[in-house]
């Protein structure tokens, strides 16, 4: 009888897992090519979560419904993204130490940091969803009005502000890892990076012409990454992992047409409009981890340059006629456990923005497409294959964590340490902050708390806070060499839960 209790069990837990990976896999491949309509967040909970949304939801009738409503969760929102628009996290557990867990993996989605580690954490699955506020998102102009300044605001009797809207977001996570044998698993884990939105309202300017004369302004990036993952143990302490990673994104902009002059083409059609572009592409992480000596474990992970499709739709906005591929990240980092006294985490990462022309090329490229630094280059231009980007820099993430268990649940603190990836200052030939009031990616700290509470024997809820306090960043203003001066701002606050099932 038991036999018979433990196999219907197995079968059953087959056939969920079953309808969970195909609602995953419809979602990535739905992301990359459908559009962005999805049913609500409580129908999302009521298939997952209820029996009666379990026996709807995965039936074959329905399955395509319900990709839809996955995927307009992942799609319409936006991952607001902390380090540059890379995520300072992605499972729960991790984004308790400030997303650091190279050398330190728990759950099924440690691939996402270090393929390695899905050797160490069972047969196992984790589900998250965490509600994101990036509040304080704008723009300060200040300085004396002149004609070239090419943003729509009067500072001449005061600094004039203007705050983006959109501050709330929904964003989820997945992981299943399989136990193959004792030393070897396989995985697979969803989660998304974004963090260039901005939404400001033409209503707010000088005759409700829009922060660039063309009406509302902004622009709306999210990623999505679909990582499989086989890690193998090559000892009782040590594994290698690789992940293949299928990614999907979306960008959309709008109030841009007046920078149309300034496309490669001469024409700038496709340069604005607020349509959604989408574009795929894949690549693949390295990882290992292993103990060095007693109680110090080391981590090492190395992320590909993620080689995608271009924004078609976008061809004379961003360099190389829309190419906007996703940037390679490599990191290293320790574990120490303590024993009773808990375990300490320390994770360097480098991020390598350079890698990509439209995020790394700086706005003042446009001045050689106009002649101003001698003859007029077409390839400077917008679209061009040295076009004006958003000037972002390489930048090194640093983060610290501690957990420790006390009376039966595990706490977690953390705090992450960052570069700014764009530059400020006075010299209007190397300030970035220009095209950056659309993605004001300025903030340089990570404060992070988070627990685990056992549920039962098998089973464990996680949560997870972070506080990111303001940054600005202050610049000349390119186009009146420094007539006008732009800071941009942001702050963030996130808080996460996740539940997970251990097999």
């Amino acid at each position: 009888m038991r036999t018979l209790y433990i196999s219907l069990r197995m079968n059953g837990l087959f056939l969920l897992l079953n309808g969970y990976i195909q609602l995953l896999i419809y979602e990535v491949i739905r992301i990359i090519i459908f559009s962005n309509e999805g049913l609500s967040f409580r129908l999302w909970l009521f298939c997952l979560f209820s029996m009666e949304g379990r026996m709807m939801c995965f039936s074959n009738k329905t399955k395509f419904i319900s990709a839809a409503m996955v995927s307009g969760l992942f799609v319409t929102s936006t991952v607001y993204a902390t380090n540059g628009y890379f995520a300072h996290g992605y499972s729960t557990k991790e984004k308790g130490l400030a997303g650091a867990g190279v050398a330190y993996s728990q759950d099924a989605l440690a691939a996402a940091n270090n393929p390695a580690g899905m050797a160490f954490v069972g047969e196992r699955m984790d589900l998250g969803i965490a509600v994101f506020d990036p509040n304080g998102r704008g723009v300060t102009i200040t300085g004396t009005t002149n004609p070239d300044q090419f943003v729509n605001a009067d500072p001449s009797s005061g600094a004039v502000t203007y705050t983006s809207d959109d501050d709330m977001f929904l964003i989820p996570s997945f992981g299943y890892n399989w136990q193959v044998d004792s030393d070897s698993a396989m995985g697979i884990s969803v989660y998304g990076n974004g963090g260039m939105n901005t939404a400001y309202e033409a209503s707010a300017t000088p005759f409700g012409a829009g922060l660039f004369g063309a009406g509302d302004a902004g622009i709306n990036l999210a990623q999505a990454f679909f990582n499989l993952s086989l890690a193998k143990k090559t000892s009782s302490n040590s594994a290698v992992g690789v992940s293949l990673i299928l990614a999907g994104q979306r960008f959309a902009a709008k109030g841009l047409d007046g920078f149309g002059m300034m496309a490669a083409d001469g024409n700038g059609s496709d340069i604005s409009g607020n349509v959604n572009s989408y574009s795929q592409g894949f690549g693949f992480k390295l990882g290992y981890q292993g103990e060095l000596v007693s109680g110090l474990t080391l981590g090492i992970s190395y992320q590909s340059e993620i080689a995608m499709g271009k924004f078609d739709e976008y061809s004379d906005l961003f360099a190389e006629a829309g190419g906007f591929d996703i940037p390679s990240t490599h990191t290293i980092g320790l574990a120490y456990d303590m024993g009773s006294a808990g375990t300490v985490v320390l994770d360097v990462q480098r991020i390598n923005y350079t890698d990509v022309a439209s995020v790394s090329n700086p706005v003042q490229n446009l001045f050689v497409c106009m002649g101003a630094m001698g003859p007029a280059d077409p390839s400077y231009c917008l679209g061009g294959s040295n076009g004006a980007g958003f000037g972002w820099n390489d930048i090194t993430v640093v983060k610290l964590g501690y957990e420790v268990i006390a009376g039966g649940n595990t706490y977690r603190v953390g705090y992450s340490k960052t570069d700014i990836p764009i530059d400020g200052g006075m010299n209007p030939m190397t300030s970035q902050t220009f095209f950056n009031l659309l993605a004001p990616a300025t903030v340089e700290e990570h404060l992070t708390f988070g627990m685990t509470m056992p549920v039962g024997k098998d089973q464990e809820f996680n949560l997870a806070l972070m506080i990111a306090p303001n940054e600005s960043v202050t610049g000349a203003n390119p186009f009146d060499m420094g007539a006008t001066q732009i800071e941009i701002e942001m702050e963030q606050q996130e808080i996460q839960v996740g539940w997970a099932w251990k097999y």
